[in-house]
């Protein structure tokens, strides 16, 4: 077995390695750079799950980050068990060919209760008083504890939210080093997802995203020297790639003025009552399932839908069977933007009833992915006083709100899901196999299994 590292630079594309990237650019002169066609959707949990199972979204069952968990009737993104995988993974197969065989994941997604031999994975402290503390998760759980004494808190508030920045890249990169130097695993997989913050907020022409990729470039450089000093062979690997959008699309809204959607009214706002929606879209960046639950109403589901600009396909049985995402998890009918589109989940139709949580940063209340959470609201004035006077008051045990957030999905400028990309903008995979120019998502399984052991 060869030792190997797999180092995922989340948003990363052949057209982003450049005069921005100096070490990317000579790192990768000397291999191949093969464009990566993901999987439907190209998004986070469902690109990692293909490159680790082989398989497409019928077999695997990650058909979005998240998805109507039927039996609940409740939506739920972002969940950490592994066991919601459905085919075996690649250190399942690893094993079979040598027993010796082992592996890290440092924050990759879905690595709670896995069978790894090391994981590291983001996990708030959630305290009974509503506080929100910065943690990790890990396996073994010591290593938790070894992690914290060298590098802190993991910095859960430089990972997502308004204050994202290159400090959670480098506590993974960091992490990673201190899990290989302390176990030595046979393959290491790292996530490092700074490249994805400013290209989603402002798109790629933004000057921001100049400075992003010297300073990934940097934690990059620092990360894969290390390895190859000490023999592990290294490769690179992005997700998706990330294109400019302009118009952002609310189905919910759409099912709403038809009378579909359900709500319920508390303390002067309009919480979603997924139970006794006709049909309802959990909104994933530039996809959206909808469920739909009389078949009587999908043919007037489509009829609403599609027409709808933004909206460039809707996909019925036979089209989820043609883009290998007909799964049970899967939508009655499955939305995709055009190409300068994206889906927001926002269901009510006057912001003064949005749910509390709105304008809060909170990936797992909101019945959809929201990246307005990247950003503080611009007409609320004074914010960082706002924002320090709230910290203190949270630290002293008060309850308050961290009302921050923006309700304007026009300021993403970003986004990525649908499938059509340029080869430039596609995800690649970079390394010393003779790989074709264009992989498919699930075959890169197979050239990650050759590097380790041919």
């Amino acid at each position: 077995m060869r030792p190997t590292a797999i180092l995922n630079i989340v948003g990363l594309t052949a057209d982003l390695i450049g005069p921005d990237t100096p070490f990317l650019s000579r790192w990768s002169a000397n291999r191949r750079v093969a464009a990566v066609e993901p999987a439907l959707p190209a998004v986070t949990t469902t690109a990692q799950t293909s490159y680790l199972t082989g398989k497409y979204p019928q077999d695997h069952g990650i058909v979005a980050n998240g998805w109507l968990f039927r039996d609940e009737m409740e939506l739920k993104l972002w969940r950490q068990s592994n066991h919601l995988v459905e085919s075996p993974k690649i250190w399942e197969v690893a094993r079979e060919r040598d027993p010796n065989f082992t592996i890290a994941n440092i924050c990759w997604w879905y690595a709670m209760y896995s069978s790894v031999d090391y994981t590291v994975t983001p996990r708030p402290q959630y305290l009974a008083d509503g506080r929100k503390f910065p943690d990790c998760y890990s396996y073994p759980m010591e290593l938790r504890h070894r992690l914290t004494q060298e590098l802190g808190t993991f910095p859960l508030f430089s990972f997502w939210g308004p204050r994202t920045n290159i400090v959670s890249s480098q506590w993974i990169a960091d992490a990673a080093r201190l899990v290989h130097e302390w176990h030595r695993p046979t393959m290491n997989l790292v996530y490092l997802p700074h490249l994805d913050y400013n290209l989603q907020r402002h798109g790629t022409d933004h000057p921001s995203v100049r400075q992003d990729l010297r300073e990934i470039d940097g934690v990059v450089e620092k990360l894969i020297n290390y390895y190859e000093a000490n023999g592990v062979e290294v490769c690179v690997l992005s997700e998706y790639g990330i294109t400019n959008v302009d118009r952002s699309v609310a189905i919910n809204r759409i099912l709403r003025k038809a009378g579909l959607i359900s709500v319920r009214e508390e303390r002067g706002t309009e919480l979603l009552d997924v139970g006794t929606c006709r049909a309802v879209a959990l909104c994933d960046h530039q996809i959206a399932h909808i469920y739909i639950q009389d078949s009587a109403d999908i043919p007037l589901v489509r009829d609403l839908l599609k027409d709808e600009p933004g909206i460039e396909l809707l996909l019925d049985e036979a089209g989820k069977r043609e883009y290998r995402i007909n799964h049970p998890r899967a939508g009655e009918l499955v939305a995709v933007a055009d190409e300068r589109s994206w889906f927001t989940y926002y269901y009510w139709l006057d912001d003064d009833r949005a749910p509390d949580y709105a304008r809060t940063v909170d990936i797992h209340k909101k019945p959809g992915y929201d990246p307005v959470e990247m950003f503080l609201d611009p007409d609320k004035k004074l914010m960082i006083p706002r924002i320090g006077l709230k910290v203190i008051g949270k630290k002293l045990g008060f309850r308050t709100l961290m009302d921050v957030v923006p309700l304007r999905p026009e300021m993403v400028k970003g986004s990525h899901g649908r499938l059509g990309a340029a080869d430039g903008e596609l995800p690649v995979f970079i390394s010393r196999q003779p790989t074709p120019d264009k992989l498919n998502a699930p075959e890169v399984f197979d050239w990650l299994l050759k590097q380790t052991f041919d």
